[in-house]
């Protein structure tokens, strides 16, 4: 049997690689499973091009880095497929989501996504890029005094602070939850800024005017370009994420129609 050989082109220094020399539309091999999986947490964000696979293949690839989530905001694309839902956005009509804001997904959870495996599935003609974050970059660009303040703090998560997310009627089920600001990564160990401003709602043991000046300023931090890479989606990509210490951002400068099918994976509670 030939044995399979991965190219990984490294994007930034902060995050990001594209894989090549792999057909996700075959089942792998445990031990290239493992190279990925390896690649995943080193690099928090994979990209792979020319995988023209269908939702099935999707899927099982995907279960490869956890058990998977029937994702309650989106209705999935097959009552077959009850883990794989569209993220379909066609600018001629009203607008129901906004996924042009760093965030990281649903952080509302208890437990939120381990990460996300995002398939280009109908383009439009130009635009509709994804931008993502490190985290870790993040955190470890903050002056040791700040990292001092926000190591052990506490933040409240909120699905209704979301406008896509509380007009959904099933947001009645969730109640917002404490997460850790500084979350550790429970694979890599170390430590990623975990408050986004779609869902963060305030830090916990500061005055409203504390609040006032902190969160905005660690929600906004996402934005420098030191940690952020950008993927310009093609026919056949694929992009695979770690929601545990990324976030990211949908450029929403596009006129055509954008169709993207997603998986979810499940996680844990954040520590």
């Amino acid at each position: 049997m030939t044995q399979t050989v991965l190219t990984v082109t490294r994007l930034t220094r902060a995050l990001g690689a594209e894989v090549s020399g792999i057909d996700l539309s075959r089942p792998l091999a445990p031990g290239l499973v493992k190279e990925v999986q390896d690649l995943f947490h080193e690099h928090q964000v994979l990209f792979f091009r020319d995988q023209h696979i269908d939702d099935v293949a999707q899927r099982d690839f995907a279960a490869h880095f956890g058990p998977l989530q029937h994702f309650a905001f989106l209705p999935p694309v097959s009552d077959d497929l009850p883990e794989l839902h569209a993220i379909d956005i066609d600018p001629s009509k009203p607008k129901t989501a906004n996924s042009d804001i760093w965030h990281s997904d649903a952080t509302f959870l208890a437990r939120p996504p381990l990460g996300s495996l995002l398939r280009a599935v109908q383009l439009p003609e130009v635009g509709g890029d994804t931008l993502w974050a490190s985290m870790y970059a993040a955190y470890e660009a903050l002056s040791s005094r700040v990292q001092r303040l926000i190591d052990g703090m506490t933040a409240v998560h909120d699905s209704s602070n979301s406008v896509s997310h509380a007009s959904k009627a099933v947001n009645a089920d969730f109640e917002p939850v404490t997460h850790p600001v500084v979350r550790t990564h429970p694979v890599t160990g170390r430590k990623a800024i975990f408050v986004n401003k779609t869902f963060t709602t305030r830090l916990e043991g500061l005055t409203e005017r504390e609040n006032d000046a902190l969160l905005p300023m660690l929600t906004d931090h996402v934005r420098s370009p030191d940690f952020q890479v950008r993927f310009r989606w093609q026919p056949g990509s694929i992009a695979l994420w770690d929601n545990r210490c990324t976030q990211h951002y949908a450029v929403a400068d596009y006129a055509g129609r954008r169709r993207m099918h997603r998986v979810v994976i499940d996680g844990d509670a954040p520590e």
